[in-house]
Protein backbone atom coordinates (compact mmCIF):
# COMPACT_ATOMS: atom_id res chain seq x y z
CA UNK A 1 0.00 0.00 0.00
CA UNK A 2 1.42 3.36 -1.03
CA UNK A 3 1.25 6.24 1.44
CA UNK A 4 -0.10 9.48 0.01
CA UNK A 5 0.81 12.93 1.20
CA UNK A 6 -2.70 13.38 2.62
CA UNK A 7 -2.54 10.14 4.60
CA UNK A 8 0.91 11.02 5.99
CA UNK A 9 -0.38 14.45 6.99
CA UNK A 10 -3.37 12.81 8.67
CA UNK A 11 -1.16 10.44 10.68
CA UNK A 12 1.10 13.34 11.69
CA UNK A 13 -1.87 15.44 12.81
CA UNK A 14 -3.24 12.55 14.89
CA UNK A 15 0.15 12.05 16.55
CA UNK A 16 0.32 15.79 17.26
CA UNK A 17 -3.12 15.72 18.89
CA UNK A 18 -2.14 12.77 21.08
CA UNK A 19 0.84 14.57 22.59
CA UNK A 20 0.43 15.50 26.24
CA UNK A 21 2.26 18.03 28.37
CA UNK A 22 3.18 16.82 31.84
CA UNK A 23 4.01 18.85 34.94
CA UNK A 24 7.77 18.92 34.26
CA UNK A 25 7.24 20.11 30.68
CA UNK A 26 4.86 22.83 31.88
CA UNK A 27 7.47 24.01 34.38
CA UNK A 28 10.10 24.06 31.60
CA UNK A 29 7.76 26.20 29.49
CA UNK A 30 7.28 28.63 32.40
CA UNK A 31 11.05 28.86 32.93
CA UNK A 32 11.72 29.48 29.22
CA UNK A 33 9.16 32.30 29.05
CA UNK A 34 10.11 34.04 32.31
CA UNK A 35 13.20 34.87 34.34
CA UNK A 36 12.46 32.48 37.20
CA UNK A 37 14.16 29.29 38.32
CA UNK A 38 12.74 25.79 37.91
CA UNK A 39 12.27 25.54 41.68
CA UNK A 40 10.30 28.80 41.81
CA UNK A 41 8.22 27.83 38.77
CA UNK A 42 7.39 24.51 40.47
CA UNK A 43 6.34 26.28 43.68
CA UNK A 44 4.21 28.77 41.72
CA UNK A 45 2.47 25.94 39.85
CA UNK A 46 1.90 23.98 43.08
CA UNK A 47 0.49 27.08 44.79
CA UNK A 48 -1.83 27.83 41.87
CA UNK A 49 -3.18 24.27 41.79
CA UNK A 50 -3.58 24.11 45.58
CA UNK A 51 -5.37 27.48 45.68
CA UNK A 52 -7.83 26.39 42.98
CA UNK A 53 -8.45 23.04 44.73
CA UNK A 54 -9.09 24.65 48.13
CA UNK A 55 -11.49 27.22 46.67
CA UNK A 56 -13.44 24.66 44.65
CA UNK A 57 -13.58 22.28 47.63
CA UNK A 58 -15.17 25.09 49.70
CA UNK A 59 -17.79 25.55 46.96
CA UNK A 60 -16.31 28.73 45.49
CA UNK A 61 -15.66 29.14 41.80
CA UNK A 62 -12.34 30.37 40.40
CA UNK A 63 -12.63 32.42 37.20
CA UNK A 64 -9.62 33.29 35.08
CA UNK A 65 -11.13 35.66 32.51
CA UNK A 66 -10.55 34.39 28.98
CA UNK A 67 -9.15 31.05 30.22
CA UNK A 68 -12.05 29.48 32.10
CA UNK A 69 -13.85 28.75 35.34
CA UNK A 70 -13.22 26.02 37.89
CA UNK A 71 -16.16 25.10 40.14
CA UNK A 72 -17.82 22.20 41.92
CA UNK A 73 -21.18 20.82 40.87
CA UNK A 74 -23.58 18.42 42.54
CA UNK A 75 -24.23 15.21 40.65
CA UNK A 76 -27.52 13.44 41.37
CA UNK A 77 -27.73 9.77 42.29
CA UNK A 78 -28.39 7.58 39.28
CA UNK A 79 -28.54 4.00 38.08
CA UNK A 80 -25.66 2.74 35.96
CA UNK A 81 -24.65 -0.57 34.41
CA UNK A 82 -21.72 -2.80 35.22
CA UNK A 83 -19.90 -3.01 31.85
CA UNK A 84 -18.79 -6.60 32.49
CA UNK A 85 -22.08 -8.12 33.57
CA UNK A 86 -24.67 -5.58 32.44
CA UNK A 87 -26.18 -5.62 35.94
CA UNK A 88 -27.73 -2.39 37.18
CA UNK A 89 -25.97 -0.64 40.04
CA UNK A 90 -26.73 2.44 42.07
CA UNK A 91 -24.28 5.33 41.70
CA UNK A 92 -24.54 7.63 44.74
CA UNK A 93 -24.90 11.40 44.54
CA UNK A 94 -21.70 13.34 44.83
CA UNK A 95 -19.85 16.56 44.23
CA UNK A 96 -17.42 16.72 41.31
CA UNK A 97 -15.07 19.40 39.98
CA UNK A 98 -15.95 21.05 36.66
CA UNK A 99 -13.97 23.25 34.29
CA UNK A 100 -15.67 25.47 31.71
CA UNK A 101 -13.37 26.91 29.06
CA UNK A 102 -13.42 30.66 28.47
CA UNK A 103 -13.91 32.35 25.10
CA UNK A 104 -10.22 33.16 24.47
CA UNK A 105 -9.21 29.58 25.34
CA UNK A 106 -11.89 28.17 23.02
CA UNK A 107 -10.75 30.50 20.22
CA UNK A 108 -7.12 29.43 20.69
CA UNK A 109 -8.04 25.75 20.47
CA UNK A 110 -10.48 26.08 17.53
CA UNK A 111 -10.00 29.37 15.63
CA UNK A 112 -12.40 28.31 12.85
CA UNK A 113 -15.26 27.84 15.31
CA UNK A 114 -14.47 31.22 16.87
CA UNK A 115 -14.55 32.86 13.42
CA UNK A 116 -17.92 31.20 12.65
CA UNK A 117 -19.32 32.40 15.98
CA UNK A 118 -18.05 35.93 15.33
CA UNK A 119 -19.51 35.96 11.81
CA UNK A 120 -22.84 34.67 13.11
CA UNK A 121 -22.94 37.39 15.77
CA UNK A 122 -22.10 40.07 13.18
CA UNK A 123 -24.92 38.85 10.91
CA UNK A 124 -27.55 39.47 13.62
Amino acid sequence: MEATTASLYHVHSINYLLQKMNRAELIEKLVSKTDISKALAGRVLDTLIETIQVAVKKGDSVTLVGFGTFKSVKRAARVGKNPSTGAALKIPAGTVPKFTAGSKFKAAVDPKAAARKKAKAAAK
